[in-house]
């Protein structure tokens, strides 16, 4: 079963993006690097509690 994750920026820590996550087969946090609106620039998106 899939589960709504959000995506929060490393550097502003802005919550920008939601994702889907499969947690039986990854166990650890979702990264990706998409575009921030608030930073202006590509930056590492991590997966928030």
């Amino acid at each position: 079963m899939r589960k709504k994750v959000i995506l929060a920026c490393t550097d502003c820590d802005s919550r920008n993006y939601t994702s889907e996550s499969n947690r039986e087969s990854s166990p650890e946090r979702l990264e990706i690097k998409k575009f921030c609106s608030t930073c202006n620039a590509h930056t590492m998106h991590k997966e928030t509690k």
